[in-house]
């Protein structure tokens, strides 16, 4: 799959490692980003650790979206995202997403030599659509049921895979409709947002029904509370956890992992391609 300038082969599962530049996201926010100001030295030793260890993308974020989350302003978006993606186009020759669903922070980040939008609100915030189909990107597209502020207070579905699947299908509809090819998308069924736990366990259990709409799955599962819930770790304890499950998501599709641990997630996903290649 092309992403700006760059092709990953999607054959065989990816590593996308998180940079979150935040002062608030559930697991790391803070650890890169002092004040109101990110701290770039950090994040480029981060961006190169998690290279060396074997990332294929590096997803830059702005905004927490964790539960609970409040939202920031565009300029503040900007002045954290934008730096970082220049200074690691600079510096390295890897594939940089960008986390974001704002169509300002879509354009600049186009720009500034993104080569992937990584929308949790699947391009549905004013502008992102138009801006989005403009850029040229390939777009992740996510389910999302309600908003970060409250969407963990009472999710409810009928049948958590079939919904997923729609809004997903629903989405990509109105994405071709306004400019951008099927081979520009990929989906993500979003775990964690406006999901309880049994909501998540059925969802990753029925994620083949997700391979029917024909685009590559990417799955973030990466130290988030359905990990914690299940084995009663907190948030840093959570890499086996999280490991499992993304290989269980690798098993079932998913072709591109989301995680802070990067060097496990390589290793693990390394042995899975081994064993399935084995004559």
């Amino acid at each position: 799959m092309l992403f700006g300038s760059k092709t990953i082969d999607l054959s065989q599962p990816q590593v996308m490692g998180i940079l979150n530049i935040t002062p608030d996201s559930f697991s790391d926010g803070g650890e890169l980003f002092d004040g109101n100001r990110p701290v770039l030295e950090h994040i480029v030793d981060r961006a190169a650790a998690m290279l060396e260890a074997g990332a294929s993308i590096l997803d830059i974020g702005g905004e927490s979206t964790r539960p609970g989350a409040e939202t920031v302003t565009e300029q503040q978006e900007l002045e954290r995202v934008i730096p970082v993606l220049a200074a690691l186009r600079s510096r390295f020759d890897a594939v940089l997403s960008v986390d974001t669903g704002n169509a300002q922070v879509i354009r600049e980040a186009t720009t500034a030599g993104a080569g992937l939008i990584n929308d949790v609100r699947a391009l549905r915030q004013p502008g992102a659509l138009a801006a989005a189909a403009s850029s040229g990107l390939p777009v992740c597209l996510m389910h999302m049921q309600g908003i970060p502020g409250t969407m963990q207070q009472a999710p409810v579905y009928v049948d958590v895979v079939a919904e997923v699947t729609g809004f997903l299908q629903a989405r990509m509809q109105t994405c071709m409709g306004a400019g951008i090819e099927s081979s520009r998308l990929l989906i993500d069924p979003g775990f964690g947002f406006g999901k309880s736990l049994q909501h998540n366990l059925v969802l990753i259990a029925g994620l083949e029904q997700l391979q029917k709409l024909g685009v590559p799955m990417l799955v973030g599962i990466s130290r988030k509370r359905m990990l914690g819930a299940v084995t009663g770790k907190p948030e840093r304890q959570r890499e086996a956890a999280g490991i499992a499950g993304a290989l269980f998501a690798v098993q079932k599709g998913a072709r591109i992992i989301r995680t802070h641990d990067v060097a496990g997630m390589v290793d693990a996903i390394r042995m899975w391609i081994a064993i399935n290649n084995a004559p």
